[in-house]
């Protein structure tokens, strides 16, 4: 059955856009999978870092136009009961989440590959905007993610002329952290994935907050979420294990708690 396929590699979690005959475009049902997929891997506890792919020649085509009437006449209420509740799992997620582009992302697809914590690419992928092309302003979150991941130049420059960033360009520029022989993709994300699985499940998530906080904040207010947040955090398990393991001289076994 299309839609998000489910599976686990130990304790990283992986799902896979599996509507292949579309390149896997965004349609509600797809969207509401993948919300409810991201829910249902993060409630067990074992799961400790997500890889979101997709299956066959593309990570994500964008939106699936013959499917747009489902979104209704009112298009912002459409849109965001349909397909916010995924992004935003995706950006609140209690684990790491890595996203591993294969083939295009494109459009929404663009935008969804950025909602993860980091990106790896197939040394085949593209990624291209495509939204002034017919006549459209970037949306689901690209004009305020893509512009915090390759500075304001460069993000006009993506988004006013539709050219295609190939996978080694993204890494240049920062919005990709490694490319990988097209073969290699899976397992060099769950290579990270799984290094991530390994550390301090908490403390990462609680960065990635902190991280977003500070494009708001000034740096005074910065400064002092940063104490609070870690006065919370310290009181895990894993800080307790984090300061015995050095005094120790120890690695860490950290635990996710």
């Amino acid at each position: 059955m299309a839609g998000v396929k489910r599976e686990r590699d130990g304790s990283v979690g992986v799902l896979t856009l599996d509507e292949p005959s579309t390149l896997n475009a965004m349609t509600p049902d797809l969207l509401g999978d993948l919300a409810g997929a991201i829910g249902e891997m993060t409630d067990d506890p074992q799961v400790r870092a997500l890889v979101l792919t997709g299956a066959g020649r593309g990570f994500c085509s964008g939106q699936n136009l013959k499917a747009a009437q489902i979104l209704g006449d009112d298009i912002v209420a459409g849109v965001m009961t349909h397909y916010w509740p995924a992004f935003k799992a995706l950006r609140e997620c209690r684990v790491p989440v890595v996203v591993a582009v294969n083939g295009v992302a494109a459009g929404g697809g663009f935008s969804l590959a950025m909602a993860g914590d980091m990106i790896v690419a197939a040394r085949s992928a593209s990624f291209i905007q495509v939204f002034s092309r017919i006549g459209l302003v970037p949306d689901l979150g690209s004009t305020w993610l893509l512009p915090r991941l390759v500075g304001r130049q460069r993000a006009l420059e993506l988004m006013l002329t539709n050219e295609p960033l190939s996978a080694d360009q993204a890494r240049e520029w920062g919005l990709v952290r490694e490319v990988f022989d097209d073969a290699a993709l899976l397992d060099g994300a769950l290579a990270l994935a799984g290094r991530l699985a390994r550390g301090p499940t908490r403390a990462l998530v609680a960065t990635r907050r902190l991280i977003e906080d500070s494009e708001h904040s000034s740096y005074a207010e910065q400064f002092r979420r940063e104490i609070e947040t870690q006065a919370e955090v310290r009181r895990s398990a894993d800080a307790l294990e984090g300061r015995n393991a050095f005094l120790e001289k120890r690695t860490a076994r950290f635990s996710g708690t």
